[in-house]
């Protein structure tokens, strides 16, 4: 669904959740009041839910903070702020990955930022759907491209993780970890995943497409195709609304300087901070590769970033990649 000027206005306007009259939308975008009613239904498609109420007029049901480029800029770090050599906003697209991975086939350049209010094809790993309802939540990919080869920047999706760990910890006292290879985690429940795809030649230059999914407000009924237990920064926040470009802005603050250093530093400097959020430490845990599972005990990762399982034979094997779950 294309969301054109008029609905924008509209949305905007409704965006504080208060009442405003079909005169006052109408005078926003020069329609009849009988023209605003259509505009109001489109926001069905949108998956937002309003209230009509004669004599007062509509409301959202919930009110939404839009992104908004200049405010999101205005948060970032002037030594990020360098790094941006695109910035994409969307109201809707069916993915920021799968639009960064093709703009890089377009000689994209390196520091392009893609956002989106909401995603129609949003892509988890494996293939999965990611539920991305409109305007609640963050869903950010950036393209940044390497000198070395795909094998050099193996490690890169755990420092992405760190980057995203140390942008939430400015803003909330919660206790953040990591799930290896790549999700964010909170008091047990998934909280944010980080996707990234690489392309390139094994001996360099490639280019890497760095998606970050976080949940902010997601209602029981978004959720509902959720498979595994999950959780939103709402649900910590006590009632206090969080300011997403704010957040946005620190999480591109963090993930530039990241990316900036990472092809220089590599993964060691950072296998310290990496290991202090890992939530599978010396838990059981269920590996996935394929269709095949391994099971043992976690016991963190070793100093190339590779998961470390012991299995029931007592043998310690090291895994580049694959999905691992808690074990009962």
């Amino acid at each position: 669904m294309y969301i054109s000027p008029s609905q924008k206005t509209i949305l905007s306007l409704l965006a504080d959740g208060n009442f405003h009259s079909g005169t006052e939308l109408a005078k926003a975008i020069n329609i009849s009041r009988s023209g605003i009613w259509k505009h109001i239904q489109s926001l069905d498609e949108l998956g937002l839910a309003y209230i009509a109420v004669s004599g007062k007029g509509y409301r959202l049901d919930k009110s939404l903070q839009l992104l908004d480029e200049a405010e999101i800029l205005s948060y970032v770090d002037d030594k990020a702020k360098t790094l941006i050599q695109l910035f994409e906003l969307f109201d809707r697209i069916h993915s920021t990955n799968t639009h960064l991975v093709q703009q890089a086939t377009q000689n994209a350049p390196s520091g392009s930022i893609c956002l989106t209010e909401q995603q129609t094809n949003g892509r988890g790993r494996r293939g999965r759907n990611w539920v991305s309802p409109f305007g609640k939540n963050i869903y950010l990919s950036i393209l940044w491209r390497f000198q070395a080869g795909p094998m050099a920047i193996s490690g890169l999706s755990l420092v992405i993780g760190v980057a995203v760990i140390r942008a939430l910890k400015y803003h909330f006292p919660n206790t953040f970890q990591l799930k290896w290879p790549n999700d964010i985690y909170l008091a047990g429940k998934k909280l944010g995943g980080i996707l990234v795809e690489v392309s390139g030649e094994s001996d360099g230059p490639c280019a890497a497409v760095i998606g970050l999914g976080l949940n902010i407000s997601l209602s029981q009924t978004e959720a509902a195709t959720i498979t595994q237990a999950w959780t939103d920064l709402a649900d910590i926040a006590g009632g206090r609304q969080i300011n997403r470009n704010q957040l946005v802005g620190s999480l591109l603050s963090h993930l530039l300087q990241i990316l900036a250093e990472f092809e220089e530093c590599g993964i060691p400097s950072y296998l310290d901070e990496w290991r202090t959020y890992d939530c599978l430490k010396d838990k059981p845990g269920t590996l996935y590769i394929g269709e095949r599972r391994y099971e043992g005990i976690v016991k963190g990762i070793d100093d190339q970033g590779l998961l470390l399982l012991a299995r029931n034979d007592g043998s310690i094997q090291a895994y580049a990649s694959g999905e691992v779950s808690f074990s009962s």
